[in-house]
């Protein structure tokens, strides 16, 4: 069997360049206050094309003084779309900046974060919840010199989120309203909390508080659910997200009911699929570009040593307005 090439080393591009490995390093990491002339500039960068080196990751750090890993801690829930569009916009915002996002989902049996911290040599670790300050302190320890838990007003922000969607049923006359609920454990907390401006904003119009009935992303569960709902003379569901709105229009279509002359329903995240329901789903949007780059600038700033003070609200809810309502 052929064994694989050796992998290149700085010593083979200052040999190939004709230049010491120092110079190598000054060159490709970018070094600042050498000065390199031009011609010995290109003469490395091209040897090191042309041989594919790559520099070891912890070389780099050892250069930089400090990795480009930043590390994104997921509770153990479903990923969904709304979960996956915020990865991906937050890779990409930190990728503008040089830095390299890598996800730890969090499980029963999982590594701790702290050990997967300094097992990817993460200079930063973001939360999608909030750090205890043991966790804070295990990572400082691990090698993370920037923590960022989720913003502070988060409970605030979802709550915000059921508030709007009930307040934009009641406004179209729907005076019995249900919850749809998720069935997943993981999502559970989020779910409260969504439901919680669910509730206010039933006692802030002098309504029932809504009918929770929980609901898995099947058709059966969810025409279980629509059963309790259609029992107690509900005429409008806010669901927690948009994947189990349109399971509750699954469970509808199960017992010949349309949205929104049966039940009314709106969703919550605005995920690409949302448009496309059936019929199209009404939901909430809170600006998923906003909520990821703000979460980039806050890791570059603090990276840089600059304290990253932003009072302004981490959600910004509206109504997409479609046909299910």
């Amino acid at each position: 069997m052929t064994r694989p090439a050796k992998r290149p080393t700085s010593f083979d591009v200052a040999r190939a360049a004709g230049v010491s490995q120092t110079t190598v390093s000054f060159v490709l990491n970018n070094r600042p206050g050498q000065s390199i002339p031009e011609g010995t500039r290109r003469r490395v960068l091209e040897a090191a094309r042309s041989l594919g080196y790559r520099p070891h990751a912890s070389a780099r750090a050892l250069a930089a003084g400090r990795s480009d890993i930043v590390l994104l801690a997921v509770p153990d829930l479903p990923i969904g779309q709304g979960i996956s569009r915020f990865v991906e916009g937050l890779a990409a915002a930190l990728a503008e900046h040089g830095l390299t996002l890598v996800t730890h989902l969090a499980g029963a049996h999982g590594r701790p974060l702290p050990d997967v911290c300094a097992a990817v040599g993460a200079s930063a670790v973001v939360g999608f919840g909030a750090f205890d300050p043991d966790t804070v302190q295990a990572l400082h320890h691990a090698g993370a010199d920037v923590v960022i838990p989720a913003h502070g007003d988060q409970d605030v922000a979802m709550q915000s989120i059921g508030h709007l969607q009930a307040e934009h049923l009641i406004a179209r006359g729907h005076r019995r309203i249900g919850y749809a609920m998720p069935a997943h454990t993981g999502l559970v907390s989020m779910a409260e909390d969504r439901l919680k401006g669910v509730i206010q904003a039933c006692a802030d119009a002098g309504v029932d508080p809504p009918l929770v009935a929980r609901t898995s992303l099947d058709a059966g569960s969810a025409a279980q659910a629509v059963t309790r709902w259609t029992e107690r003379s509900i005429t409008g569901i806010c669901a927690f997200n948009d994947e189990t709105a349109i399971a509750v229009l699954a469970g509808m279509r199960e017992h010949g009911l349309t949205a929104p002359a049966d039940l009314a329903v709106v969703g919550v995240d605005d995920i690409p699929t949302a448009g496309l329901a059936a019929p199209p789903l009404t939901t909430i949007s809170f600006g998923i570009q906003e909520v990821v780059a703000r979460r980039a600038e806050a890791v570059v700033a603090e990276l840089a040593g600059n304290r990253f003070d932003d009072a302004r609200p981490w959600l910004y809810p509206e109504i997409v307005q479609r046909a299910s309502t």
